[in-house]
């Protein structure tokens, strides 16, 4: 399995009849489908020439979510873009790409006129090949060379801070790869003021411009993960100014793409596990506990347990664990009971699900369970006919092809991207925990006949505070994750949320809830915009987690007393339905709103709150200042 990045092995190949599946697509989730196979620089041409086709005849693609953002390179981008453009369909984006000229970067940067002033561009990639910067090397000499990489990175630092001001966007830097040659061997990076020497500091320096509105694009893990002699291609550079080999095209725009959806809050939350030949050598309900393959000493158990090390290493970065297994329940809990080689345990998986029925089945169950939806599953079984099935049924659901060879599971998995994250918080690290308790919440009020008891039981308690630095990162985070319980779908990035923050006509709120079973962390995000009489409810978002909890009532009694003691008489808030948040179709008439318009499918209803009558609800509610 030589060629992992460069045959995107973890998708399946394009069809036979790929180019006429194209010609055929007609809707944005059409177009998606097609783009989770493993394609190559001409299909995905195909597939973005299709999209441009249904945009120009403004066509609907939902549920494609429209991302315009601009690129700035010293190298060649117009190979690149076309790709980006169909790759990002894979993530559900309607991609355009606004680019800069060629080696314009200084000129882009800090003139006047920009090829991105005006563009409301939702991010800038910053795409700079080490060719493009001032290095100048000397061997030998620390001192001029670690001044030159200063130099470079205030030159990079000041693009970065320009290009912003000029767009407003968010920027994506890209780190460098490393040259494939070393002038003096295994020494060449120890010797300072070499380029290999330079670089190395430079990546490290970069890290440190890292910010809420800059991510850095690791290029240079890309490139050592494919080899450098592999990704540098002289004869392509000197002829087109392309910085990689053309083969790579695939793999770079999914990396790329995975950025993106990140942001938008697309990377995947849930790794559903196979048991028999996933996470063991061999079949436990046939085999039994002393023939099944794991652990140390043998190189069939040393795969598998390697699959069990990522799965808890993901656990700990906020991935959900779950199970789905044909096997008899007791059977398939034995080795995560009584295995000694065993490195999951029965605590670490949030939802369990062995029987008899069939795996598209059984995912649809976990996500009930966990109230997540379907595009944030990722299934890794070793059976292709449960594979198969899965991606039929389920096609929301990512599956990844795994080669025959259980040592290259695990790679195969952390290749494929699904858990790209953009940022890492204590929220972030308790995420499996959130999930795991709410799991067990599911079971106590499926148990429970009476849902009152069963809320007092919880004893919940609610935090409310403003928009503040502190709850910025996983404010932004919230909303750009949550679907279901989201009444207008809008986004808002970082430098947004610090906007918001600071304006004094916006009242915010972030709200956070705990229970008897645990902390569920920040659950809810509200925005409004303040008027004399009346206030707008901009945004209103919870995760799903909490549904069915009363927390609606809540955050409302909250909104209508600030509104009032503002002088407000009515609130305002709007529905504009997606294929995502119907479940909250009914939100505000349950709250006691009265519908005023409905216009272009956007509903508008009103509450008036002089004659609002607050109810009890069982939540005990704090006000953090």
């Amino acid at each position: 399995m030589t060629n992992l990045y460069e045959e995107l092995a973890w998708l399946l190949p394009a069809p036979l009849d790929f180019p006429r599946k194209v010609a055929d697509a007609v809707t944005g989730r059409g177009l998606q489908e097609l783009a989770t196979f493993a394609l190559d620089d001409n299909n995905l041409r195909r597939l973005t020439k299709r999209l441009r086709q249904l945009q120009g005849k403004q066509i609907n693609l939902s549920p494609l979510v429209n991302v315009k953002i601009g690129i700035l390179s010293n190298s060649t981008t117009k190979l690149v873009t076309t790709p980006l453009v169909g790759t990002a369909l894979r993530f559900g984006l309607a991609l355009e790409v606004v680019e800069a000229e060629f080696d314009q970067i200084a000129q882009e940067a800090f003139s006047e006129a920009s090829s991105f002033t005006g563009q409301d561009l939702s991010a800038v990639l910053i795409s700079i090949d080490y060719r493009g910067l001032p290095f100048v090397a000397s061997p030998g000499d620390a001192s001029a060379g670690l001044q030159n990489v200063q130099d470079c990175l205030a030159y990079i630092r000041s693009v970065i801070e320009s290009v912003r001001t000029k767009s407003g966007a968010q920027i994506l830097v890209q780190n460098f790869a490393l040259p494939a040659e070393s002038l003096s061997g295994s020494y060449e990076g120890r010797l300072p003021g070499t380029l290999m020497w330079l670089l190395n500091r430079l990546n490290s320096e970069l890290d440190t411009l890292a910010s809420d509105n800059t991510f850095i694009v690791d290029i240079a893990g890309l490139a050592a993960n494919v080899g450098l002699a592999n990704w540098h291609d002289p004869t392509l550079w000197n002829i087109a100014k392309l910085p990689f080999a053309q083969k790579y095209l695939p793999i770079y725009a999914d990396y790329i793409g995975r950025i993106l959806a990140a942001r938008l809050g697309k990377s995947r939350r849930c790794l559903i596990l196979d048991l028999d030949n996933t996470l063991w050598g061999g079949v436990i309900g046939d085999d039994g506990m002393d023939g099944i393959l794991i652990g140390n000493g043998d190189a069939t158990g040393e795969a598998h347990l390697h699959v069990q090390k990522i799965a808890l290493e993901l656990r700990g970065r906020g991935v959900v664990l779950a199970v789905s297994s044909k096997n008899e329940d007791a059977t398939a809990r034995q080795p995560f009971l009584e295995h000694p080689d065993m490195l999951l345990k029965e605590n670490h998986i949030a939802a369990f699900l062995a029987n008899w029925s069939d795996k598209a089945s059984n995912i649809r169950a976990i996500a009930a369970t966990l109230s997540l939806g379907l595009d944030s599953m990722v299934f890794l079984d070793d059976n292709p006919a449960e594979r198969l099935q899965v991606r039929r049924e389920l096609p929301e659901v990512a599956v990844p092809e795994l080669p025959t060879d259980p040592a290259l599971y695990a790679r195969t998995l952390i290749a494929a991207g699904y858990f790209e994250a953009i940022t890492f918080s204590d929220e972030d690290r308790q995420r499996a925990t959130f999930y795991q308790d709410n799991a067990r919440r599911t079971q106590i009020l499926n148990g429970a006949s009476d849902m009152n008891a069963y809320l007092n039981s919880l004893d919940m308690e609610m935090t409310l505070a403003p928009f503040n630095s502190t709850g910025r990162a996983r404010i932004t985070q919230l909303i750009s994750k949550s679907n279901q319980f989201n009444l207008t779908t809008k986004r808002y990035d970082e430098i947004e949320v610090e906007q918001l923050e600071k304006d004094p006509s916006v009242f915010t709120r972030q709200i956070r809830l705990k229970d008897t079973l645990g902390d569920n962390g920040m659950i809810s995000v509200v925005v409004c915009r303040k008027a004399a009489d009346v206030w707008e409810i901009d945004t209103w978002l919870m995760s799903c987690r909490v549904l069915g909890r009363r927390v609606e009532e809540a955050v409302l009694h909250d909104l209508v007393t600030h509104a009032v003691q503002a002088g407000a008489t009515r609130l305002v808030g709007r529905y504009i339905p997606s294929a995502r948040n119907v479940i909250v179709k009914d939100h505000y008439k349950k709250l006691g709103f009265q519908q005023a318009s409905e216009i272009d499918n956007i509903e508008t209803w009103e509450l008036d709150i002089h004659n609002y009558e607050f109810s009890s609800v069982p939540i005990k509610r704090t006000l953090a200042i």
